[in-house]
């Protein structure tokens, strides 16, 4: 009986190469299968030809990866990983890309726990513990160095054959098929996951010892600051809301039945500087365009708000998302995140009305030019249904899971809809709150989105593809600005002119020098072309100019 229980099957290095390679490809692959067979499925002699060299590649990962006595740990490594990529890439359409990672390493503990589902702990402990476990237990057996080092040489050499084999044969249909369907290679699992990880650790270690470049230390002020009522402007950073669901963009569902009341200016045709949150806040708030962004480069050197303060004005970040990524590094910020407000606030997370409740204080404190970020949760999924309020929940049923395999379309969209609905009500609020207090100063706010959301479209959900894979549902984001009178006025903005060019196409590469126009800020760093309100304050100018001239005459 001793001896039964102290029992292990035993297998050679060969075979338990071999035997894992061909688990981690029939396993963990499901999404890649499926793309392969979309991409080369009219061509069944190059589907061959693929699997073949994608199978020898496989076998050369886990080749380098069977290390003397660390084989089994980092065999075991590579199966958690695969099981963990596995379960979003095949439920979600989620590309594990380097910014995916950073998404998950800078996300709250609140936020990861709605991704952590029983359903994600089953597939982890049946395709992942289960093995992992095997692994442990089955014996390699032992063979003298000289041997070992044979047949590993046999394997690689076979294995790399297979990889060359398809390249051999027509480099031009792979290379041709690669570079259109970049997104191929991109969910091949485990591979690609541990690729954007060592990806992201080489440029958060960039990033840690990157030297801060100031910018914008020649602003001023063209204004003059006596005599005239203090300037307040609101940035409110949206989370994860896409044009193709506000009506004002033209959604057939009314999701916009507030902020249609309010004088608003909507840019119908905007698009993001990324699909996550790490890259386009920064991206946003940067002097970079999206063309020339890099994190390394948007991280390195001051943004917007350094601007404005190097200008004179207050600046100040209010955060209900994961932070400001690094915006908002050398300014006050107040986290409502973990607030217990039971008002807006139930489970460790707090809706975005709990921000708007605090602005009569702040307004009280505004003594001088003063800009003000609040970054909301949003419509941040796969929980929609936490992102707003009873009351808003008009669309109906809702999924009420992360799990969106238990849910239908129309649940998932709903839920997603009722967040925007929300989101019109908090950006409503804060317009009517500016508008009571114009004898305290004048005052604008500026939305947009950081990117948008795929709902199901070609089997995506969430966000966070990479932006040249990205659908139009991750990159189309609503855009808005409202002036008061008093603003207008004094800053010469024709509105009207303002409105008639909202469908010319706006970016995120706007952001920076439209708010430094908009605040009067004159610096080296303004670039008068991608300054949206630019030619409608000439306009301006130029009626105002007119009409002196009549009045003369």
């Amino acid at each position: 009986m001793n001896r039964l229980l102290r029992w292990r099957p035993s297998v050679s290095q060969s075979v338990f190469i071999v035997a894992v390679s061909a688990y981690l490809l029939a396993v963990f692959n499901f999404t890649f299968w499926h793309k392969t067979v979309a991409y080369f499925g009219p061509h069944p002699e190059l589907f061959w030809l693929f699997a073949i060299g994608i199978t020898g590649l496989m076998t050369v990962i886990v080749s380098l990866f069977s290390l003397s006595y660390l084989t089994k740990p980092l065999i075991i490594f590579l199966i958690l990983v695969g099981a963990v990529a596995a379960f979003y890439t095949d439920n979600y359409g989620t590309i594990i890309s380097r910014q995916m990672i950073e998404n998950a390493v800078t996300t709250t503990a609140h936020e990861a726990k709605h991704l952590i589902t029983w359903q994600f702990i089953a597939y982890v402990a049946v395709f992942g513990l289960l093995p992992s476990a095997l692994v442990a237990w089955v014996r390699i057996r032992p063979v003298p160095f000289r041997r070992r080092l044979l047949q590993r040489a046999a394997i690689l050499v076979i294995a790399l054959a297979a990889v060359a084999l398809p390249v051999t044969v027509n480099y031009p249909a792979f290379s041709s098929t690669w570079r259109e369907h970049q997104d191929l290679m991109a969910s091949f699992t485990p591979a690609a996951p541990i690729a954007s990880a060592v990806k992201y650790g080489v440029v958060a270690w960039r990033e840690a010892h990157a030297h801060l470049e100031p910018i914008g230390q020649d602003a001023r002020r063209t204004l003059p600051v006596a005599g005239r009522k203090p300037v307040l402007a609101i940035m409110v950073i949206g989370e994860t809301a896409r044009a193709a669901n506000f009506s004002l963009d033209g959604y057939a569902r009314e999701t916009n039945p507030e902020l249609k009341k309010r004088d608003i200016i909507n840019f119908t045709n905007a698009s993001s500087c990324g699909t996550s949150t790490a890259v386009s806040v920064p991206c946003m708030f940067s002097e970079f365009t999206r063309a020339n962004y890099s994190e390394d480069a948007g991280r390195s050197y001051e943004n917007l708000l350094d601007v404005m303060q190097h200008a004179g004005m207050r600046a100040e970040w209010w955060d209900n998302n994961t932070g400001s990524k690094g915006v908002a590094a050398r300014a006050p910020t107040r986290v409502f995140t973990y607030e217990t407000d039971p008002k807006y606030c139930e489970d460790g997370e707090c809706r975005d009305e709990i921000m708007v409740d605090a602005l009569p204080a702040f307004f009280d404190s505004v003594k001088g030019d003063t800009v003000l970020v609040i970054h909301q949760i949003g419509s941040h999924g796969p929980t929609y249904h936490l992102r707003y309020t009873k009351p808003f929940e008009r669309f109906t049923p809702v999924c009420r899971t992360a799990t969106f395999a238990e849910c239908t379309h129309d649940e998932i969209v709903n839920a997603y809809d009722n967040t925007i609905l929300y989101t019109d009500h908090v950006l409503a609020r804060i317009i009517d709150m500016l508008n009571e207090r114009q004898g305290q100063f004048t005052s604008m706010m500026f939305y947009a989105s950081d990117h948008g959301e795929s709902l199901g479209e070609n089997g995506l959900y969430l966000h966070g593809v990479p932006y040249f894979l990205a659908p139009s549902e991750q990159t189309h984001i609503p855009f808005m600005f409202w002036l008061s009178n008093d603003l207008a006025e004094e800053r010469e903005v024709d509105t009207a002119c303002l409105k008639s060019h909202e469908d010319a196409p706006v970016s995120h590469d706007n952001v920076f020098h439209s708010m430094l126009g908009l605040m009067d800020i004159d610096t080296s760093v303004y670039h008068r072309d991608l300054d949206i309100f630019a030619s409608c304050r000439d306009r301006a100018a130029q009626i105002s100019a007119g009409a002196s001239a009549s009045a003369t005459n």
